[in-house]
């Protein structure tokens, strides 16, 4: 194997180099005498130091221009003397991020997620009998003698969320059970009759068509729930009890639940199970994740005792199931 030859400098060469000479000077001169064919070393030993006195140089103006822009010119007078700088104390600090959160306030996740899905949440109710109106009011009935009485008129309330901008509709079939007319009712006010066009009874799904749709309807984005995890925050959005749109934030409790309805007629499996409060009038809005996309569509909730309120479970279908009940592919 050839070894690389070490150099060693003749007496005049030797003679050329002075104490006058910068270091380095007398192994540059001799590195000039190497052949063309080693003429790249000479060029590499004489630049990388220059260069990477420029780089250092650059780096230290660099923070040295940082250190003025940040102290200032009182702040550079008490550091040049050794004197704390008020400027850069704790104090100062918290100060200015106080100053600052005041004039332009942080907005809550939970709010974000909200108005991203709110324009595509709409309060859906079947009606049971041909002569309901729909009017939110109690009817009146006048009973025997002069007195009028209410009473209320059955209906089945809840939410939904539109998932294609032409007026489709995602909501739970238990909703419209027995229902004889669909109303729906977008987020801009606007009403309209809407029409059954597929279930899917397994996941207690039902799509539907409003007849009519405000001019900027917007549809939800939705996500795949392959990377949900338990812990992740949610938002449930819809109408409890009628009351809405209303809005309440949690948690992934779980996945791959499975649920009982209360006759005992249905079980449920591949759910998600969440935390944010959900009551009656919840079923068919959406659970969301706090980007604001739809992960579920809310359909139940467990409470052990005949009461039917949330104690703090509630189960989801996921997206995926469910839009495969609008027959389309939700991604």
């Amino acid at each position: 194997m050839k070894k690389a030859a070490l150099y060693s400098p003749s007496p005049a060469q030797r003679s050329q180099s002075t104490s006058a000479d910068p270091p380095g000077a007398a192994l540059g001169a001799a590195a000039q005498t190497q052949s063309a064919g080693d003429s790249a070393a000479p060029h590499v030993a004489k630049t990388r130091p220059a260069r990477r006195w420029t780089w250092l140089l650059a780096t230290g103006l660099g923070v040295l221009a940082g250190l003025l822009l940040a102290l200032g010119p009182s702040g550079l007078k008490d550091w040049a003397t050794g004197r704390p700088t008020p400027g850069l104390n704790m104090r100062a600090i918290e100060a200015a991020v106080r100053k600052s959160l005041e004039e332009k306030p942080l907005i809550s996740p939970t709010l974000k997620a909200a108005e991203i899905i709110a324009p595509s949440v709409v309060r859906v109710v079947g009606l049971m009998s041909d002569d309901d109106d729909g009017k939110d009011q109690d009817e009146p009935l006048v009973a025997s003698g002069k007195n009028p009485k209410t009473q209320k008129v059955e209906r089945g309330v809840g939410s939904g969320v539109v998932i294609i901008d032409n007026g489709t509709i995602l909501t739970n079939l238990h909703v419209l059970q027995g229902a004889k007319r669909i109303k729906v009712t977008f987020a801009d006010g606007h009403v309209s009759d809407a029409r059954l066009i597929s279930t899917d009874p397994k996941n207690d799904l039902a799509v539907l068509r409003a007849l009519s749709i405000p001019d900027d309807l917007q549809a939800a984005a939705m996500r795949s729930t392959g990377d949900l995890a338990p812990g992740e925050p949610v938002v449930a959005v819809g109408f409890p009890f009628g009351i809405g749109p209303s809005t309440s934030a949690g948690v992934v409790s779980g996945l791959k639940r499975e649920f009982r309805s209360p006759d005992g007629e249905q079980v449920m499996t591949n759910l998600i199970q969440f935390d944010a409060a959900a009551n009656p009038g919840n079923s068919g809005g959406p659970l969301v994740t706090l980007d604001g996309a739809v992960v579920g569509i809310v359909t139940a909730i467990l409470n052990p005792s005949q009461q039917r309120v949330f104690i703090g479970i509630g189960f989801a279908v996921p997206i995926e199931n469910a839009a495969g009940a609008a027959g389309m592919p939700p991604f």
